[in-house]
């Protein structure tokens, strides 16, 4: 008996943003004369800090949610998140007339945690650097008959993900290159389906904190590799083990995987404040960071960039991005 990897297709997106017509918004794309000035292209920037809850999230969460029977969906739904998911799931729930339970680490950062509980959802918190979050959302929908929403690994999630870099290649036409962060790997699989399903020849490069290489590690093993839990300002991007599904995509998709530093992540966080008057939380700057420090390599003319969130508190802003921080 043989079994297959479900797959995401370009057709899957494009249902997907049917589905979310009216309901996410269509971020805006914004170009800056001194940022091409700086890196010697030109620079197409997907703004998903502006999306409903303040990320892309909201973009899967709600495509997945929207699909489930009446009968499921009545029953509630549950998720594990350290943020920016967990707001998207306890918001769709919301707008599908359900309710939502999400696992979040006691770490997760406090606004995206008041902001899950003001959408409606129960929170039940664990330890991230010794509990397994998957094994604790998976019992506790089990004991309560939710339906169990996932970050990443499901067809759905990945096309509702994907329909971000397809409105930025419908507004910007043709890229070179497409800038994505990789976390689980859902946004960075969803996008390059999108993408190379339209424009074939762009390249796809993800984009890891140094101390988060899992999926890099993973893609020159050739399987799917752990590493510790990351301990890394960009909470977003700190998983230890690509999905299953997603590498399975990313392995045929990707054009590669760079780093950033935390340093790094901070300077992009403050270029975005300070020259392009945009907020990016840590994961949504390192698409960025991997821009200004040059580690893609020499930039071909046109470039996206998705910059996935902007869910991050003003004290904590102000003191990653405050000199010498």
């Amino acid at each position: 008996m043989t079994t297959t990897t479900p797959s995401v297709t370009l057709d899957d997106i494009r249902s997907a943003a049917e589905r979310l017509e009216g309901v996410a918004h269509r971020t805006p794309v914004l170009r800056s004369r001194t940022l091409d000035a700086l890196v010697g292209a030109e620079v197409h920037l997907k703004c998903e800090n502006f999306q409903r809850v303040g990320a892309f999230k909201f973009r899967g969460a709600y495509n997945a949610a929207s699909r489930l029977t009446p009968g499921r969906l009545s029953r509630g739904i549950a998720a594990y998140s350290s943020g920016n998911h967990a707001q998207a799931v306890a918001l769709a729930a919301r707008e599908l007339g359900t309710t939502a339970v999400i696992v979040m680490p006691e770490d997760a950062p406090a606004s995206k945690r008041a902001a899950t509980e003001e959408y409606g959802a129960e929170i039940v918190t664990y330890d991230r650097y010794t509990g397994d979050r998957v094994a604790l959302a998976e019992a506790l929908a089990a004991e309560r008959g939710l339906t169990l929403v996932p970050p990443y690994e499901h067809p759905h999630i990945i096309a509702g993900q994907g329909t971000a870099a397809l409105e930025l290649v419908e507004e910007a036409g043709e890229l070179d290159l497409l800038l994505a962060p990789v976390g689980g790997g859902g946004l960075i699989a969803g996008s390059a389906t999108a993408v190379k399903g339209t424009y074939p020849a762009t390249r796809v490069i993800g984009v890891e904190p140094e101390a988060g290489d899992d999926t890099k590690r993973s893609l020159e093993a050739g399987r799917r590799v752990s590493v510790p839990v990351p301990r890394t300002i960009a909470d977003g991007q700190a998983l230890h083990t690509p999905g299953e599904l997603t590498f399975s995509l990313n392995r045929r998709l990707l054009d590669g995987i760079v780093l950033v530093g935390d340093g790094e992540i901070r300077d992009a966080m403050r270029f975005a404040f300070e020259r392009l008057k945009i907020v990016l939380e840590p994961s949504g700057a390192t698409p960025l960071a991997a821009l200004l420090t040059g580690r893609t390599g020499p930039l071909p003319p046109r470039v996206g960039l998705i910059l996935s969130g902007g869910n991050i508190d003003a004290e904590r802003f102000a003191r990653l991005c405050a000199p010498g921080a």
